[in-house]
């Protein structure tokens, strides 16, 4: 599932005129962009290393991009836009098939070098921070929320009339679903397979009671 990036500043700065944005230029850009991240890493990265190997002017990255940084960061989220939540019967099988395929998605080189080098960028960069997270954060919470609606729907869970206190247990079980697998995939280098998965899940269902319970 795609979605339009229109936090980028190619969208932000529309006030510009000319020819409309190509959706084939952009993916090769972007594309190049993943690809030069792997090879020279984030502090040898430039522009024109990216608009040479996309094959355009370094004047079209500009026009879409004002940085490396707000460049990156779309190369990074149109990787996280593949991610879907298709219907599998049931809250637990939903949750055991994101983890797995979220986990295979940090498995491909360009994901896991672009996700830490422009986290670890974050760090000494607000603005970038705010980026990751408009962009990239903020888009993927979109299969939380349609996971608790269909399981609303089926009955698996309550429905909560509180919106301020539904997007807290949003913003909750992202960072629950999302660290854990990051730490496990990229700082612990231990594998997400389907045992650990399936682990991993009946403690979100159940609790640490519930899921010491069911072992």
């Amino acid at each position: 599932m795609r979605h339009p990036r229109s936090g980028t500043t190619g969208s932000v700065s529309g006030g510009r005129t000319g020819r409309p944005r190509s959706a084939e230029a952009d993916a090769a850009i972007l594309g190049a962009t993943r690809d030069a991240l792997c090879e020279l890493g984030w502090s040898k990265l430039t522009m024109g290393d990216v608009s040479a190997r996309a094959g355009v002017a370094k004047t079209t990255l500009y026009r879409r991009w004002a940085g490396k940084n707000e460049l990156v960061v779309d190369a990074v989220a149109e990787l996280f836009d593949t991610l879907e939540l298709p219907d599998r019967g049931s809250l637990e099988a939903d949750i055991e098939y994101v983890v797995l395929q979220f986990a295979a998605l940090l498995r491909r080189p360009e994901a896991r070098t672009a996700l830490m080098a422009v986290v670890a960028e974050s760090t000494r960069d607000d603005a970038l921070r705010d980026r990751i997270r408009s962009a990239i954060v903020d888009r993927q919470k979109r299969l939380v929320v349609m996971g608790r609606e269909r399981a609303q729907a089926r009955g698996e869970l309550p429905y909560e009339e509180d919106t301020a206190l539904a997007g807290r247990t949003t913003d909750l079980i992202f960072d629950v679903i999302a660290g854990t697998v990051v730490h496990r995939a990229l700082v612990s280098s231990e594998p997400v397979d389907e045992l650990w998965v399936a682990t991993f899940t009946a403690l979100l269902m159940h609790g640490l009671q519930g899921a010491a319970g069911t072992g």
